[in-house]
């Protein structure tokens, strides 16, 4: 007996498709991160103030929502430092919130823990630290999780995820039978397709609307619940979910009194009915997610918004297309040639849009190449791209198998006839019912006929036996063409990547644009240096190039904050002894500001060490350091370090 492989079938295929798509989904939600940033606060993280201050800001890269409790300030303890009052302070477009502190507070290590929604909708937080008089240890223990991270946050994403995949489903599924298909609209595994999107996309949007205040930190219950109603992002769903009773209605008649229409006239008119009136609630719910997630903040969201909506609409148009191409090819016996053309052009022409929209909205979102390459937005926004070639590579295959598509006009009208009543018959009625079938043939027609006035289940049973017999061999005429079945096997490639590719593109909704992710980068980079919990220590290697003229210089500033300073600097040789050189001279410089270089001649205390009390910093950032070392007449290096003075 020879040996032969197991087949690999469909719907091993498709759970393998999944199943990448999910671990995919999982690795990337790790790079996901806020769309608003912490740019600055007052005081700054790891701050020491000699006197408490009067209240806590905290300064955004972008408009937030912050609700009660959003800014806390703890004392050691663990207990209430703040009033609990949050405060508005943003001007222009400087966006500030704070809270006011009880006054007479205790000297040690104060922790600032705060939340807020991005203006796209994103939950961020964090949280710092500053000191009153001198560090002190703390009690206080806040989570580790961020927002909308954990078992909420997982949940919240599968969510994004089914509502995109059954609006794709549901646009796309519809869009196809209208403008491609029309005879599809009886044909019930294309109708499943459709309601099932409308089902995952309305079950989908319910779960984000109860997930919703969990996920942002406001907590489970009716309470959070109609906190979540008054924000942008409920609104959205809130909407979304009336609109989807809008596509029930559509979807009602796409399949219902659509495919009753016998007159042409009056179907042509229906048509456009209903294709103008499915445009307006696709683009509706498109606009859902236009209106509370990226293209609602940032640059130019008047541009942006319509946009994305048009970009929506094109992904469901073509993506959805595929899954019910996919569907009508191995579940319905026949496809004709012309519908399966009717659709290329409709893929191409969304491909054509996709290209356009997604060119602006990757300037808008990235920004710059650094960005592209630098950010975890622009890798996410190259993947999904490399994907998308991928896509269309796989498409430019199909295409070509459309064109060679071979099919007979008698097959398509006797599938079209019979495909109904196969549905209900299994493979072993199919088989019994041709043994009977040919049986009762051989016996003679005038018999046969006789039976079926007499006994109308038998007659019934036999009509369903010729039916599922007819279909049958459809549906071997149908696999053994080799056109369709090339076709057939390029779709489902489509559609693996497809699913990839959609579950790329719903983590790059959640993660921060690159452009976002850079300018919060420069902010914090310009803004003054933290002061650190001990004096500045460093240690800095020269050669002076003569005799003796290699070694290392040692320099403290204490306590490394702006103000007055006490510097010790010590020079060694590299055998870690003192060395006594001629000369030693320091200056600082904040290039930022432009100041300095400011000057210091420390005075000599013993061979090898030098000192200056009176170092006088005048403002926190990043100074530029430079000591020169004078090892003989000739000899002589200056040796420069970037450090950070509070």
């Amino acid at each position: 007996m020879t040996p032969t492989a197991p087949r690999f079938g469909t719907a091993h295929v498709l759970w393998l498709i999944l199943a990448t798509a999910a671990l995919l989904g999982t690795v990337l939600s790790g790079t996901a991160s806020a769309h608003a940033a912490l740019t600055g606060s007052d005081p700054k993280d790891g701050a020491v103030v000699a006197t408490a201050p009067k209240g806590v800001t905290l300064t955004f890269s972008e408009q937030v929502a912050l609700g009660d409790d959003a800014i806390r300030v703890l004392e050691p303890s663990g207990k209430r430092a703040d009033t609990g009052e949050l405060r508005d302070l943003s001007t222009g477009a400087v966006v500030k919130y704070g809270v006011n502190l009880h006054a007479g507070l205790p000297d040690g290590t104060y922790t600032v823990a705060w939340r807020a929604v991005s203006a796209d909708s994103h939950p961020i937080s964090g949280a710092f630290t500053f000191s009153i008089g001198a560090p002190s240890k703390t009690t206080v223990a806040l989570p580790g999780e961020k927002a909308g991270g954990g078992v909420v946050g997982v949940l919240y994403g599968i969510a994004r995820y089914v509502s995109y995949g059954g609006f794709v489903l549901l646009v796309g599924g519809a869009a196809f039978v209208l403008a491609c298909w029309p005879r599809g609209a009886a044909v019930r595994p294309l109708q499943r397709l459709v309601v099932r999107g409308w089902v995952a996309l309305t079950a989908a949007t319910a779960a984000l609307l109860l997930l919703r205040g969990p996920y942002t930190g406001a907590g489970f219950g009716p309470g959070s619940l109609g906190a979540v109603l008054e924000t942008k992002t409920g609104a959205a769903l809130v909407s979304r979910l009336l609109l989807l009773g809008a596509a029930a209605l559509f979807v009602a008649v796409l399949f219902g009194a659509y495919t009753r229409r016998q007159d042409e006239g009056e179907k042509k008119d229906l048509t456009f009915g209903l294709a103008i009136g499915g445009t307006v609630v696709a683009a509706g719910i498109a606009g859902t997610w236009a209106l509370s997630e990226h293209a609602s903040a940032g640059l130019q969201p008047l541009v942006a918004m319509p946009v994305d909506i048009v970009h929506l609409l094109a992904m469901a148009a073509w993506l959805g297309g595929l899954a019910a191409l996919l569907v009508v090819l191995y579940r319905e016996p026949s496809i004709e040639r012309p519908a399966v053309r009717r659709f290329s052009r409709v893929a191409f022409g969304s491909v054509v849009v996709l290209a356009a929209t997604g060119i602006y909205q990757s300037w808008r979102q990235v920004g710059s190449w650094s960005a592209l390459t630098g950010t975890a937005y622009g890798r996410l926004l190259l993947l999904k791209v490399g994907l998308v070639a991928v896509l269309v590579g796989v498409a430019w295959v199909s295409r070509r198998w459309t064109g060679r598509l071979a099919e007979t006009a008698a097959v398509a009208a006797q599938s079209g006839e019979d495909a109904e009543a196969g549905k209900d018959v299994e493979a072993g009625e199919v088989a019994e019912a041709g043994k009977d079938v040919e049986a009762g043939e051989d016996a003679g027609g005038a018999r046969g006929q006789a039976a079926v006035p007499d006994d109308p289940e038998r007659a019934a049973q036999l009509a369903r036996q010729r039916a599922a017999l007819a279909t049958a061999r459809a549906r071997r005429a149908r696999d053994a063409d080799p056109e369709r079945a090339g076709l057939r096997r390029s779709v489902l490639a489509e559609a693996g990547v497809a699913v990839v590719l959609l579950a790329v593109t719903t983590v790059l909704t959640t993660t921060e644009p690159g452009r976002t992710e850079e300018e919060a980068g420069r902010a914090q980079a310009s803004a003054p240096a933290a002061v650190p919990d001990r004096p500045l220590d460093l240690a800095l290697p020269f050669d002076t190039g003569g005799v003796n003229g290699k070694g290392t210089v040692r320099l403290t500033l204490d306590p490394g904050r702006s103000g007055g300073n006490a510097m010790h600097v010590y020079a060694e040789d590299p055998g870690g002894r003192p060395l006594d050189v001629p000369e030693l001279k320091v200056s600082f410089t904040l290039e930022s500001q432009q100041i300095g270089p400011l000057p210091v001649v420390p005075d000599r205390v013993t061979a090898g060490h030098w000192t200056s009390a009176a170092v006088q910093i005048p403002m926190p950032g990043e100074w530029k350091l430079q000591v020169t070392v004078r090892t003989s007449d000739i000899d002589q290096t200056t040796i420069d370090k970037n450090v950070k003075i509070g």
